[in-house]
C-alpha cells in the first residue's frame, strides 16, 4: 500500500502456526474482534458463528471525516517507518513516536471503544528492519512504538524491495520473536502483496522466516490490489480468486484445515481507483468481499483507505484520486460502511 502522502499520510504465517495466537476470536456473546477464533472448533458453551470485523487503515497523524464509518471495531494506523537511518522509530518517518497530535489522535480513534494496531511498513520509506543492527534493537524499536500507541497488535506491511530483501526478514522475524518473549498479548500479522494466483515466492519465503524463527502471527492480511496491467477486469471477483489461492497455500504451507486458512486470513482493498491504470475496486466489489469473508470466516476486512473515503472534488487531480479521495462516485464514507456490512 501506499505511504505518506501530502499532508493527510494514512495509509500474516500463523507460526508454527499462531493458534495460539488465533484463540482470541467471538466470544460466547458474539462480539466482534478481529484475531482468528481456534482451531478446533469453540467449544459448545459458544452459539455464534466468527464474526468478520472491519479494521480500515487510517493516518496516524491528521484525522478524516470518514474514519469511523462503518464503525470499525479496530483501526490500523499507518506508518511506523524509520527516518532513513537508524533504529529510531518515527510516524511516517517524520513524527515522533512520541509526538503528542498523534497520541490525542489515537485517544480519539480509541473513545469509541476502538482498538489500534500499529502498522509497521507500507510502500514508502525504509522498514525499520531495514536500517536496525539486531533483532534486540530492532524488537525495542517496535516495542518503543506500541507503546506509544497503547496498542497490542501489530501489522507489518512488508512490500516492494523489503520483501525481497532475505536479510531483514529473518532480522524482522526474530525481533518479532523476541518482542512476544516479553508481551505474551502481541497480536501480529503480516500484510503482504497478492496475486489472483496467490502469494508469491517472497511472500512464502517470509511466512517460512516466521515460523523457522518462532514468531507467531495470528493472520495474514492479503492485499488484493495492483495486481498489474493482465488484470484489468472485475476487482471484486479478483480478491476472491486470490483468497482462494491463497487459502490453498495456507493449508500448505502450515498443515491447516481450509476452515482454520480461512480464519487465518484478511483482506485488504484499496477503494476506487487503484495505481494501476483501468483497475477501479467498486462499491459493489466492497459489498461483494464482504459478503465472501462473513461466508468464509475471514478475520478482518479492511481498505487503503478511510481518508480516501470520499468523492473527488471537480477539480482533483488524478494525483488526488491515489492520495485524498476514491475517484468514483460515491456518498462519503460508503466504502466504509460496506466493508462493515
Amino acid at each position: 500500500m501506499r505511504g505518506p502522502l501530502k499532508s493527510v499520510a494514512g495509509l500474516a504465517v500463523l507460526p508454527v502456526l499462531a493458534l495460539v495466537a488465533a484463540t482470541a476470536g467471538c466470544s460466547a456473546g458474539g462480539t466482534a474482534t478481529d484475531a482468528a477464533p481456534a482451531d478446533p472448533a469453540p467449544s459448545a458453551s459458544s452459539t455464534s458463528a466468527p464474526v468478520t470485523a472491519y479494521a480500515p487503515y487510517v493516518s496516524a497523524a491528521a484525522a478524516s471525516g470518514t474514519d469511523s464509518a462503518g464503525s470499525p471495531t479496530t483501526y490500523n494506523l499507518a506508518f511506523v517507518i524509520s527516518s532513513g537511518s537508524g533504529c529510531t522509530p518515527y510516524w511516517n518517518g517524520t513524527q515522533d513516536i512520541d509526538d503528542t497530535t498523534v497520541a490525542s489522535r489515537i485517544a480519539g480513534l480509541t473513545a469509541s471503544g476502538a482498538d489500534v494496531r500499529v502498522s509497521f511498513g507500507g510502500a514508502s520509506g525504509d522498514e525499520l528492519a531495514a536500517t536496525c543492527d539486531t533483532a534486540a534493537e530492532l524488537a525495542e524499536a517496535y516495542g518503543t512504538a506500541l507503546d506509544a500507541a497503547g496498542a497490542t497488535r501489530a501489522d507489518f506491511d512488508i512490500e516492494g524491495d523489503d520483501l525481497t530483501d532475505s536479510a531483514s526478514v529473518d532480522l524482522r522475524s526474530r525481533a518479532i520473536a523476541l518482542l512476544q518473549e516479553e508481551r505474551a498479548d502481541l497480536e501480529v500479522s503480516f500484510t503482504l502483496p497478492v496475486m489472483p494466483s496467490g502469494l508469491d515466492e517472497d511472500g512464502l519465503a517470509l511466512l517460512a522466516s516466521a515460523n523457522d524463527h518462532g514468531a507467531e502471527v495470528s493472520t495474514v492480511n492479503l492485499m488484493t490490489m495492483n495486481y498489474g496491467e493482465s488484470y484489468a477486469g472485475d476487482m471484486g471477483a479478483y480478491a476472491l480468486t486470490a483468497a482462494a489461492a491463497a487459502n490453498t497455500q495456507l493449508q500448505d504451507v502450515f498443515g491447516l484445515s481450509e476452515e482454520a486458512a480461512w480464519r487465518g486470513m484478511a483482506l485488504t482493498s484499496m477503494l476506487g481507483v487503484n495505481d494501476v491504470e483501468g483497475e477501479t475496486f467498486t462499491l459493489a466489489d466492497a459489498a461483494e468481499v464482504r459478503a465472501f469473508a462473513e461466508e468464509k470466516g475471514i478475520a478482518w476486512v479492511s481498505m487503503w483507505s478511510a481518508f480516501r473515503d470520499r468523492e473527488c472534488g471537480e477539480d482533483a487531480s488524478a494525483d488526488d484520486a491515489l492520495t485524498d479521495c476514491s475517484g468514483v462516485e460515491q456518498e462519503d464514507g460508503a466504502f466504509g460502511e460496506a466493508f462493515a456490512g
